[in-house]
């Protein structure tokens, strides 16, 4: 029987180039929850600033929390937020140059920036949840550009 590799995936024989990432998750609560962070009136500091700075910190830091992921260099990192009454959708797309892929970055600056907002609201919407956090996009590399979604090729 084969043993399962031991350590890190060997990316010495890929090619350095531009990929990108982008991931997305939602916070579903009550429309007054949603709100309270629209309107920047949560309990705690401006939900928002908050979200987006764990969200950046999260990418940046994605290495020291999932062991067997590569350090990139990261060269863009966006954070944006959309709201509808009972949700609010993050969204993480995350740049490099680099051997291997950003996805666990971007899907690490939304899990952070969800935590973030989780934690701004729990004390007034006790049922929130975080819900469906996924990689919707990526580019670059062996497999080229792939969209969550479409066909495989």
């Amino acid at each position: 029987m084969e043993q399962p590799a031991q350590g890190m995936v060997n990316v010495s024989g890929r090619q350095e180039e531009p990929r990108r990432a982008v991931a997305e998750g939602f916070l579903l609560a009550d429309p007054a929850a949603v709100e309270a962070v629209r309107a920047n009136n949560a309990p705690k500091a401006d939900p928002l600033a908050t979200a987006r700075t764990a969200a950046l910190l999260a990418v940046k830091n994605t290495p020291l929390a999932i062991p067997h992921c590569h350090p990139i260099r990261v060269t863009e990192a966006k954070v944006e937020f959309e709201f509808s009454a009972n949700s609010v959708r993050v969204v993480c797309e995350v740049q490099a140059v680099d051997r291997t892929g950003p996805q666990m970055e971007a899907l690490c600056g939304v899990t952070g920036a969800l935590l973030t907002l989780y934690d701004m609201i729990k004390g007034i919407c006790p049922t929130a949840c975080l819900a469906r956090i996924s990689l919707v996009e990526k580019e670059g590399g062996r497999s080229g550009r792939w969209r969550a979604g479409e066909a495989d090729e």
